[in-house]
């Protein structure tokens, strides 16, 4: 091959993309990671630290919550705590890998905690209660003290909103629409009833939203920010 067209050749050659810089460990983090991937005592002893940890913050979260909830009974917060730690420790080992360094380790894990005891608590508030899969009212999208333009133009919309609601969903957009955006279901609530996920469910909600969205345009009307913000 002459000079020419080796050079040829190295000009052509792809340029190899740089490689993605993740934050540097730090001591702590690392030596979380080591332990907790270790097969003998150490990885023992290092799950039972993280369980200890995440049971400190889901008890923190429960506590912060109690006040909302005044129907638990006295030995309930502390069931909740301790299932929400069992179930964020099994996240937090399942991800290990995930872990990059952005934050200390204890507090990545620690979010788990949080998010456990949440999504329990929730669930815990509707125990018992009808998840409600028709709209209960839609007064409560009107606003008060509307020039009389601005009110003829809200009540076109409302009305031509509970048209396209029964008429352009399916019914099972219609009844996760209704259940998320109009009457206020947590998503985990209604994905344990349905007996689905969230990611199914928001995939639903968006799909029910660009319905809508386009079913409103054509008719030259925006779409409420009551479905935008959900």
């Amino acid at each position: 091959m002459s000079a020419a067209s080796a050079a040829t050749v190295r000009l052509v050659e792809p340029v190899s993309p740089l490689p993605t810089l993740t934050p540097a460990l730090d001591a702590e983090s690392r030596d979380w990671l080591q332990s907790l991937r270790a097969k003998d005592a150490t990885g023992q002893e290092a799950i039972a630290r993280l369980h200890a940890l995440l049971l400190r913050a889901a008890r923190f979260e429960v506590a912060r919550r109690r006040p909302t909830l005044p129907h638990l009974r006295v030995d309930e917060p502390e069931d909740i705590a301790t299932e929400a730690a069992d179930d964020a420790l099994m996240s937090v080992l399942r991800r290990l890998d995930d872990f990059r360094g952005a934050s200390r380790f204890t507090t990545w894990a620690y979010k788990f905690a949080l998010l456990e005891a949440a999504v329990k608590l929730r669930k815990r508030a509707w125990q018992g209660r009808e998840v409600p899969l028709e709209p209960e009212g839609w007064g409560a999208f009107s606003s008060a003290g509307l020039e009389p333009d601005a009110e003829a133009e809200q009540g076109e919309l409302l009305e031509t909103l509970q048209s396209a609601i029964a008429e352009v969903l399916t019914p099972h957009q219609r009844r996760v629409l209704v259940a998320l955006a109009l009457n206020g279901v947590p998503i985990d609530v209604l994905a344990e009833r349905l007996n689905t996920n969230r990611g199914a469910l928001y995939k639903t909600l968006h799909d029910a939203r660009r319905k809508l969205r386009t079913h409103l345009q054509e008719r030259g009307l925006a779409l409420d920010t009551w479905l935008e913000e959900y």
